[in-house]
C-alpha cells in the first residue's frame, strides 16, 4: 500500500507530525490509541471520517519509519 495517498506532513498541521489527509488526526494518535486497546471499531465510531484504508496507512507508514531507522550500536 502507497500510504503516501492517505498520509501527509505539513509544517502548518500538527507541528508537521504526520496526520491522516483532510485530518488533523496524528498517525502517532491512532497508534498510541492502539496500543492502549481501542478497537478499530471504537476508532472508526469516534473519528467518523477514518476510513478502513486511511487505518491501514497508518500501519504501512509505521513498518516503514520503523523498517528504515537506524540503529546506534553503544561502543
Amino acid at each position: 500500500m502507497d500510504y503516501r495517498l492517505y498520509i501527509e506532513s505539513d509544517a502548518s498541521v500538527m507541528l508537521g507530525k504526520p496526520v491522516i489527509k483532510g485530518t488533523r488526526i496524528t498517525v502517532e494518535h491512532i497508534l498510541q490509541r492502539l496500543s492502549e486497546g481501542v478497537s478499530v471499531a471504537e476508532l472508526k465510531a469516534a473519528y467518523p471520517g477514518l476510513s478502513e484504508p486511511s487505518l491501514l496507512a497508518v500501519f504501512a507508514y509505521a513498518c516503514d519509519v520503523v523498517a528504515n531507522e537506524t540503529i546506534l550500536a553503544e561502543a
